[in-house]
């Protein structure tokens, strides 16, 4: 990609980020200066720093020992601990992300943490299905989110949709309280604050997928620059989408796709698209074409359980 329409792509991902954060702000500031006027503003403002601020900091490790990950060893893994590293270096982080294997079929990566303290999750289902180029791909794409704070932005998303939630879960209860008397004595109730109290919490998620949307475009051309290689992440985008896409859609819309406003993901087909659009400037690192042992995936036990939903929010 060259340098005039990166430094588009990072304006426009960059600006993106800005407004729908500011959107989700705004959002939970508009319900607090309705409940409580200008007082309201800064309250809500105040918990919504000091709930980010002082948010518990929890280890990547500990959240990986609650999903049931364990740590991949060199020795299983050697070829993708050696690009993980290289990836890691190229994007200018100061440790590579630690490797970590979870059993299950579920095709899935996922990154947790900061870009300090970092580690990369791969499941058994991925790694038995991805090439070598396909997984040099997918971890690019999962060390382009801890590069970009994109855990830090989302964990900002959340706690203020968390707020909005709570807020107007405090408007109704009064509401609720004041219907009556408003009744009694003939008060009119505003009807733009109403619907604002019964639909923030909704719009607050949608502007979150959103963000989360706009978040993975920008991983997918990082991931790309990194290894020089973006039709290796299109290759690996179409696998995931074929073995499982429909798999999952099924699972959670019987009868029918998910609506792009309701997905977590930019469609498969969009994302395919963009990157085949990004013609390589460089080769492929011939380090990630040519590891000089290879992995003992075969040494890994087989899994014949099917996936479930677990509390911490994860199919495994």
């Amino acid at each position: 990609m060259n340098s005039l329409r990166a430094l588009r792509h990072r304006v426009l991902n960059t600006l993106h980020t800005v407004l729908l954060l500011a959107a989700i702000t705004a959002l939970a500031g508009l319900l607090g200066w309705w409940l409580l006027g200008d007082e309201g503003v800064v309250w809500a403002a105040i918990i919504a720093v000091t709930a980010l601020v002082f948010s518990p900091r929890v280890s990547p490790r500990w959240v990986l020992r609650a999903s049931g990950a364990r740590e991949l060893s060199p020795w299983h893994a050697p070829a993708l601990h050696r690009v993980l590293a290289l990836i890691a270096e190229r994007a200018g982080l100061s440790s590579a992300p630690r490797l970590y294997y979870l059993p299950t079929r579920v095709l899935n990566a996922f990154a947790t943490g900061n870009v300090r303290d970092s580690a990369v999750t791969v499941t058994d289902g991925l790694l038995r299905a991805m090439t070598l180029r396909e997984l040099v791909a997918v971890l690019a794409h999962e060390i382009a989110h801890v590069r970009g704070h994109d855990l830090w932005v989302m964990n900002l998303a959340d706690v203020v949709g968390r707020l909005t939630a709570l807020l107007s879960m405090v408007g109704q209860a009064l509401l609720i309280v004041m219907l009556p008397l408003s009744i009694l004595r003939g008060y009119g109730l505003p009807l733009l604050p109403i619907l604002a109290l019964i639909f923030a919490p909704t719009i607050s998620l949608l502007l979150q997928l959103a963000l989360s949307r706009t978040r993975e475009y920008h991983a997918d051309v990082v991931a790309a620059d990194l290894t020089g290689d973006p039709e290796g992440l299109a290759l690996a985008l179409d696998k995931l989408e074929r073995l499982q896409g429909g798999w999952m859609e099924r699972m959670f819309m019987a009868g029918g796709r998910i609506p792009r406003w309701l997905r977590t993901h930019p469609r498969t087909q969009e994302r395919v698209r963009r990157l085949m659009a990004l013609a390589p400037r460089t080769p492929l690192m011939p380090e990630l074409t040519m590891p000089t042992k290879p992995d003992l995936l075969s040494e890994l036990p087989v899994i014949t359980r099917r996936p479930s939903w677990h509390w911490h929010g994860l199919w495994h």
